[in-house]
């Protein structure tokens, strides 16, 4: 059954003017030292609780105690292009936004809506020491992090505790380069920290909650705005690692039974077949995250992880 849509998409042309020279991005300065925190929603055009986090910033004249705040939405052109009828169309127009982000597609000769968004972009992103890409997940799994394993990320995700599941990445996304991985943000001597928080199914109102939550809570943590009194304390965090990531290669991609996220599987277990390939566990207590919806060829198939 399709998923209900609690919150939709909402006219955005309001933002459109921003105050960098770059339309859908505002920025604010504090006049006093401290970190340049950037909050980015619309990544992908579909995952809305990012524009609600976004919007209830603008909305409520947020303005940072300390250090500078930018408020971006990415996808602009994407998030427009939705239908009810077709509400996970919406993610992309061409290319995946948050695949983009390393010098041979920034820097390179191909075209795209998405390309010349990621571009126009850079000097924004570029400018912001910490930055948090708010998402959401197709299937009405728990919240997660997702994150390189640099301890920077590390420290200021369990402080925060919610969501308290983490995916860490060691070696990267494994398909492509995302938003929180540019530049410095990808390696070990980058100062600053670069999160997604992935908040639960697109169009729940609880997804559009906890993305705003977790924005003030990010924005509190490094100092720009004062801690939420009423937020939770944080429960027991729950850590996976990420071992492999398989890409769609065949129109009769099939999972060996429905599988929504965080399902486990025993080591050689069959998972998946990909065309002529077997997708199997590597370890026990193979756990998967973000198991496609659809079959579309060159889209991510799954994540498999174990506990850490």
């Amino acid at each position: 059954s399709p998923p209900a849509l609690e919150v939709l998409p909402r006219d955005l042309s309001a933002y459109r003017q921003g105050n960098v020279g770059v339309d859908y991005v505002h920025r604010f300065e504090s006049g006093k030292p401290g970190p340049h925190v950037l909050i980015n929603a619309l990544t992908h055009g579909n995952e809305i609780c990012g524009m609600t986090a976004a919007t209830h910033l603008l909305d409520h004249g947020v303005r940072p105690k300390i250090g500078t705040l930018t408020v971006s939405f990415a996808n602009i052109d994407a998030y427009e292009s939705f239908t009810e009828a077709a509400p996970y169309d919406s993610r992309q127009i061409v290319h995946n936004l948050n695949r983009i982000w390393s010098p041979e597609w920034l820097d390179g000769s191909e075209d795209s809506p998405e390309l010349r968004r990621a571009r126009i972009l850079r000097p924004v992103v570029d400018a912001a020491d910490h930055i948090l890409d708010i998402h959401s997940t197709s299937q009405p799994v728990v919240p997660f992090w997702v994150y390189p394993s640099f301890e920077r990320n590390a420290r200021v995700a369990m402080a925060i505790g919610r969501p308290p599941v983490h995916l860490v990445m060691p070696d990267g996304l494994g398909s492509g380069t995302p938003l929180i991985q540019y530049g410095s943000h990808g390696g070990p001597d980058g100062k600053g920290v670069a999160m997604v928080v992935e908040c639960g199914q697109h169009f729940l109102r609880s997804a559009s909650d906890l993305a705003t939550a977790v924005t003030y809570d990010f924005l509190a943590y490094f100092g720009l705005v004062d801690k939420d009194p009423a937020a939770p304390a944080p429960e027991p965090q729950r850590r996976f690692k990420l071992l492999q990531t398989h890409v769609i290669q065949s129109e009769d991609f099939a999972f060996v039974r429905p599988l929504i996220g965080f399902e486990t599987f025993a080591k050689g277990e069959l998972i998946a077949t990909n065309g002529p390939d077997e997708i199997r566990a590597p370890v026990d207590d193979c756990t998967v995250f973000m198991p496609a919806q659809r079959v579309i060829v060159g889209r991510e198939a799954l994540y498999l992880t174990q506990p850490i």
